[in-house]
């Protein structure tokens, strides 16, 4: 009799045990839609309707790394001008982002001031 109860007992708990794994698999899948597939479809539609709204004259950076400045629209591609006299053609889907507006350069008069602010600085004594 002992050694019935004990396989029975052995096989109630394998059952438990596949139920929680089961749960555990869907509790994970579940997380990493959450965490992971999720944020980056909202993100692809954002790109997406952003590639949509994008007309000549729009800054843009392609998925290679080169800058450019929309010259023509067309069904599926862009006519980017990346130089003068220099126009290429690329599929809409490669375009990254819109570019971000140049930072200002530096004039000679900034320099001037930044030197006599590091003139002026006192010397740390440490």
């Amino acid at each position: 009799m002992n050694v019935l109860s004990i396989l029975l007992q052995a096989e109630a708990q394998q059952q438990g045990s596949q139920w929680s794994f089961w749960v555990m698999m869907i509790l994970i899948f579940v997380v990493m839609w959450l965490f992971m597939i999720r944020p980056q479809q909202k993100k692809q539609k954002e790109l997406e309707e952003q590639r949509k709204q994008m007309r000549a004259g729009d800054r843009v950076v392609t998925a290679g790394g080169i800058h450019g400045k929309i010259e023509k629209v067309k069904d599926g591609t862009f006519e980017v001008c990346i130089a003068k006299g220099v126009t290429i053609e690329i599929d809409k889907a490669s375009v990254f982002a819109e570019a971000q507006p140049e930072a200002k350069k530096p004039t000679k008069s900034d320099d001037k001031a930044s030197k006599r602010e590091e003139e002026t600085k006192p010397l740390n004594k440490e």
